[in-house]
């Protein structure tokens, strides 16, 4: 009864780890793509580049690099990650004006 109770937890902490990895995946390429319309449709470059190496935090071959490093892990620090996330959203929709420059990219690639 235990080893079956053990086995579903564990079922469990990988789903979550499953899901908490996808979610790192599609919300660092999401960045990656908002960084690369603000860098080249954009007025700042610099504050495209900026959201780029920001959105390498989510993904997760750059963990790996910062643990061997470092010894740390961004997983570990889940807040640190939401709220860099609601500043990328933030930052790159009401400041950066992202409708206008992707409206910019499609008439260019017109």
């Amino acid at each position: 009864m235990t080893n079956e109770r053990e086995l579903q937890g564990e079922l469990a902490e990988n789903a979550a780890t499953y899901t908490l990895n996808i979610f790192n995946y599609v919300f660092g390429v999401i960045a990656f793509a908002i960084g690369t319309v603000n860098t080249f449709w954009g007025n700042d470059p610099y504050f495209g580049i900026f959201i780029i190496l920001l959105s390498f935090i989510y993904l997760l071959p750059v963990n790996d690099i910062l643990y061997t490093i470092a010894g740390f892990q961004l997983p570990k620090l889940r807040v640190v990650k939401v709220l860099l996330g609601v500043f990328i959203i933030w930052a790159a929709v009401g400041v950066g004006e992202l409708a206008d420059k992707i409206e910019l990219m499609l008439q260019d690639l017109q």
